[in-house]
Formats: structure tokens, sequence, C-alpha cells
């Protein structure tokens, strides 16, 4: 059954990780949740408990090519394959072009696009033997129109978009899709943070002028991980208010 089939979601402790696992989870998904932030697993374990599931949670650092690849390959080898990615996990490191460091545009790299890359790569081997999967992953609407200040993470995420769509094009034949989901100004603990006036000026830049929820990204995802999405692959969903019309 696919429902039964594992997922694994990185960047899994809070935001809109945490809420991904919670819509698999309701979708009758086995969910595996990885973060770096051990303490923030404990709260996602004690939320997902809260909420009546259970998920598995593995504190491991994606951009550590060998500890990523030991625990994807401990979880497929324990629930039969890993058949749905999520890659969640994101930070940013913003500055003007001008300003910005090698450090600042490598961290957000290795980050948002190498472990997206790595964790894709392991998980579809399990996939393309069981002909069956879904890969999906985090861009931006800043990987689709650009940002001032974001050229380390309009890079990752526009890196997102292309590597998807060669993953599409590789792994169709094998009943594997392979999509992006585009978030735009999503409310989170971080942009709860931002001055009023910040926040105010952004909205005038999203026709619907308001701030999407990360449930609304967790339902785009729960859809595209779905069998009902079987036929759906390559492709950039915008979940942004209009933003990258």
């Amino acid at each position: 059954m696919a429902e039964k089939r594992l997922a694994v979601v990185t960047g899994a402790a809070r935001g809109i990780g945490r809420a991904v696992v919670l819509e698999l989870l309701k979708q009758g998904r086995i969910v595996a949740g990885l973060d770096l932030n051990g303490e923030q697993l404990k709260e996602l374990e004690s939320v997902v408990k809260a909420a009546g599931y259970e998920c598995i949670t593995k504190c491991v650092n994606i951009t550590n090519t060998e500890a990523l690849t030991q625990t994807l390959d401990s979880l497929a080898d324990e629930y039969g394959g890993v058949g749905i990615l999520v890659n969640n996990a994101g930070i940013t490191r913003d500055n003007l072009l001008i300003r910005m460091t090698d450090e600042e545009f490598d961290q957000v790299i290795a980050v948002n696009l190498r472990a997206a890359f790595v964790a894709t790569r392991i998980a579809a081997r399990t996939m393309m033997r069981n002909k069956w999967g879904r890969i999906i992953s985090l861009s931006s609407v800043s990987g689709v129109i650009g940002n001032a200040g974001q050229t380390n993470y309009s890079a990752s995420k526009a890196g997102l978009i292309g590597m998807t769509k060669t993953v599409a094009r590789e792994l169709a034949k094998k009943n594997v899709t392979a999509n992006c989901i585009a978030p735009g100004f999503i409310i989170t603990e971080m942009t709860d943070k931002l001055p009023d006036i910040v926040k105010e000026g952004a909205k005038q830049l999203i026709p619907m002028r308001k701030f999407g929820t990360v449930d609304d990204i967790a339902k785009a995802i729960a859809f595209l991980a779905s069998d009902d999405a079987g036929y759906i692959t390559g492709q950039v969903l915008c979940v942004d208010g209009g933003m990258a019309m």
C-alpha cells in the first residue's frame, strides 16, 4: 500500500518541515524527520504525539555526506526503501552581492542544494528498484524571480528547479516523479520577528495581500506525494499568493 511507504523530510523540526511531517502522517505515511537540532526534534516528537501520531526522528547534519548516506540507507533497509523524499532543509545568509562572502555563499549552497542532491541520489536508488517514488524539493519564489540580498539563496533555489527537472526526466520511466514547491512569504517563527513596517511592505508585493501559512505548503506537498499526483512531474508549483505571476 502506498500509504505505508516511508516518507523522509529534511529540516523537519519546525516551521514548514514540522507541518509537512504532520500532514504526511495524516495521510497514513510512515514519516522520518531529519534535522540538525536535537532539542527541536524532541519538540517535534511531542507535537506529533499530542496529535495522536508517531514519527521517526534522526539528528543528522545533512551537509555531511557520509552521515546523511548512512542515515538514509539505514532507513531504507528497515522500511523497504524511501518512498517519498521531501528536501525541505534550508538556510539563509542574506547579504548584498558586493558584500557577500565566499563562506556565506558556500554555506547556503551546501545545505539548500548540495545536500538535496545527495539525498535525492540515495533515495532514487530504492525508488527505481521499487518502481514508485515521489521527490519533492522546496524551492522558493526567490528562485523563480530573484530577490535583492539573496544571491546565494536564490541561486540555491533556482538550482533545485534545474535539478528537479533533470531528475524528473531521468526517473520518469521508473514511475518516480520529481517536483518543486516554490513558497512565497510564509508565516514562520522567522518572519514573525520582522518589524511590522517590513511585513506590511511585503504584503504590497503579494496580489492576495496576505501571507501564506505552513499548512498551505504542507498540503501542496502532501498532494504531490499522493497517488493522485502520479502523472505530474518536472513541475514548479508556486504557492505564493500570486507573487511570481
